[in-house]
């Protein structure tokens, strides 16, 4: 299998020990703590599942400053953004050096994880705006991801964690959340060796499942990964539950048994368009996955990014050998009516606009609010349905 990302096992930070976990969380109760913002929360949850390897917790500002401006820490290791703990107000840590991480998102703030404060260190606007413009590659308050990231405060707090549980994902998403470790070792329980992984935010169309057939047959693989993204979105996006079921339902009716898997992970999506892309592979491969799927315009948001500036950055930022997974590069997909099938619009050198079947996300998201299933070489029926109903429901 794929080695994980800057170690040749995988180390995640969640504390598998029962001795040694109940013996952190009873001390936990004691200590002072600190109510997480709900990127570092999501920030631990990540690694305690495995997805951050090799992090062993939150960067220091050198580190973040050099991930930002290099993809690269102070000790050499490629890593695509900052992984931080940033908040406000330090007044009940202060002069600690041991701390409970409680967590924002889960009614009573439990405690999320037992962390080492190395540093407690101040920084500038001038090093926010810096950041924030190398990873998010603008500094536009409207930019969802830029908003959630400066608003968090400027005292970073860096070091070690231990993680003790994964917030609202394991309890909220019983059948679908998986930690990096379980994805490895389900795909070693399969006898996959080529694993296609596919990222989505979304409920999967016609043309997104036809894209990972496709990814799957031009590469030889033996499975695939549907991994959902459980944790924030931005307002308007389909809730989770809701994706969940449509891309079950896919999987039932139009994928050969044992061939994919449905799963999702907890974190607040950046909306960080090439930046996130690059994140996205690395913790693909640390789960386990040989080839990860790149399409258009992949996590972006508005027209803060070019529609393929996601996969240029794989060529012209990414150093050879960074990673050890490898991109299909896709172009947008859709039906094409002089063919009868899906196909890469690139791949269809003489068709015109009028030759394909494509509709905007406003279009679709109308005539679904309507109970106006969209044609079916767009939606697969039952898949319409599912989100007929949602869409149906918001106007009860």
């Amino acid at each position: 299998m794929i080695k994980p990302h800057g170690s040749d096992t995988l180390n995640p930070l969640f504390v598998y020990d029962s001795e040694k976990h109940d013996a952190l969380k009873h001390e936990a109760e004691g200590l002072p703590s600190l109510l997480l913002s709900s990127a570092a929360a999501a920030n631990a949850v990540m690694m305690g599942a495995g997805y951050f390897n090799p992090l062993t917790g939150y960067m220091n500002l050198a580190d973040a400053m050099g991930a930002a401006e290099k993809m690269l820490t102070t000790s050499g290791l490629f890593f695509p953004v900052p992984v931080v703990n940033l908040t406000s107000d330090v007044s009940a840590i202060e002069g600690h050096k041991r701390i409970a991480l409680r967590d924002p998102n889960v009614e009573g703030h439990p405690v999320l994880a037992v962390m080492e404060v190395e540093a407690i260190e101040e920084v500038s606007a001038e090093q926010m705006a810096f950041m924030t413009e190398k990873v998010f590659g603008t500094t536009d308050p409207a930019h969802p991801g830029v908003a959630a990231f400066n608003s968090q405060g400027q005292k970073l707090l860096s070091g070690p964690i231990q993680v003790l549980n994964f917030s609202y994902f394991s309890e909220d998403f019983p059948d679908t959340f998986r930690t990096a470790v379980e994805i490895r070792n389900e795909i070693a329980e399969r006898g996959w060796e080529k694993v296609v992984a596919f990222q989505t935010r979304n409920p999967m169309h016609r043309a997104h499942e036809e894209l990972c057939h496709m990814a799957m047959d031009r590469l030889g693989a033996d499975g695939l990964v549907i991994h959902m993204l459980l944790g924030k979105l931005k307002p308007g996006d389909i809730p989770a539950p809701v994706r969940d079921s449509c891309i079950r339902k896919m999987v039932e009716l139009y994928f050969k048994p044992n061939s994919a898997m449905v799963t999702g992970y907890g974190f607040d999506m950046l909306y960080a368009g090439p930046r996130e892309a690059v994140l996205h592979a690395l913790f693909r491969q640390n789960m386990g996955a040989t080839h990860f799927i790149i399409g258009r315009d992949h996590a972006g948001v508005g027209d803060y990014y070019g529609p393929f500036d996601a996969q240029k950055i794989f060529d012209d930022q990414v150093p050879q050998g960074a990673l050890l997974i490898e991109m299909f590069m896709a172009d947008n997909t859709a039906w094409s009516k002089k063919l009868g099938k899906v196909v890469m619009m690139r791949e269809a050198p003489d068709h015109v606009k009028e030759d394909f079947i494509t509709l905007s996300g406003t279009k679709v998201r109308e005539m679904l609010g309507r109970g106006e299933a969209p044609p079916p070489e767009f939606s697969r029926p039952e898949v319409a349905k599912i989100l007929m109903d949602y869409y149906q429901s918001l106007d009860k």
